[in-house]
């Protein structure tokens, strides 16, 4: 109970928003709906304490992932609204929540490619179970420690510090639960290269990487993930922008 207590004081500190921040958004809410597809990764760049800590360690824009389910009836909030993406958040834990949210959020859509529709059901229902689950208690006091400074830390070494959780199966955080969802169908995000011998000689193999050290980021700058941009699918056209008059 203590430490549940003392959680819950420390992920309402980290969650709350910094001061005058406030990320641009690239795209209105109507083209990001019309574009997203069931099994699409949702970069948000976020505003609070803990989002600066995640993009200081990834030297990244994008400190939050969610994961697009689509128009699901049987997924609906108390109020009739679609809960159409899935995410871990410190004070919620694995919820369904509405694209809505991220409305006035700079984000990005990340695909992937060539993935069947049934090995995308699949992901979805992985991530649907993970519903639930708490986040990783371990990880927010680890997460905590940047605060008290943030001490410099080599690139080489950013990547593992965030493998912080406990690995319970009834913890989670946002990019390593999305993560885990296509690593269950063996879909590629980063896999780790690995040289092995066979009958003509050495040839390259891949290795899947452990669900724990994946990053928002990842997913932006994975191979295997397509980047799609609201505006550009919408028909853009700069001919037909439509400038202020200078004054």
């Amino acid at each position: 109970m203590i430490l549940e207590y003392i959680g819950k004081l420390l992920a309402r500190f980290l969650t709350k928003p910094i001061a005058g921040y406030i990320p641009p958004s690239t795209s209105n809410l109507r083209m990001l709906k019309e574009c997203l597809k069931p099994g699409d990764v949702l970069l948000v760049e976020g505003n609070q304490r803990v989002s600066a800590v995640i993009k200081y360690l990834t030297q990244s824009t994008w400190s939050h992932a969610a994961l697009y389910l689509g128009d699901q009836d049987t997924n609906r909030g108390r109020d009739g609204s679609i809960l159409d993406l899935m995410e871990a958040e410190l004070e919620t834990g694995v919820v369904l929540v509405p694209l809505a949210k991220y409305s006035s959020y700079h984000t990005r859509i990340c695909r992937s490619v060539g993935l069947s529709e049934e090995d995308i059901k699949r992901v979805l229902q992985f991530a649907l179970g993970a519903v639930g689950k708490t986040y990783d208690l371990k990880n927010i006091i680890d997460l905590l420690r940047y605060f008290l400074p943030p001490p410099p830390v080599p690139l080489k070494w950013r990547r593992k510090l965030l493998a912080l959780g406990s690995g319970e199966p009834t913890k989670a955080i946002c990019s390593t639960l999305i993560a885990q969802a296509f690593q269950s169908v063996q879909y590629p995000i980063l896999p780790n290269e690995v040289y092995q011998e066979e009958g003509g000689g050495p040839s390259i193999k891949y290795k899947i990487r452990h669900y724990s050290l994946f990053t928002p980021r990842d997913f932006d700058i994975s191979p295997y993930f397509q980047i799609v941009k609201p505006t550009i699918e919408s028909g853009f056209s700069y001919q037909s922008f439509s400038w202020a008059q200078k004054e």
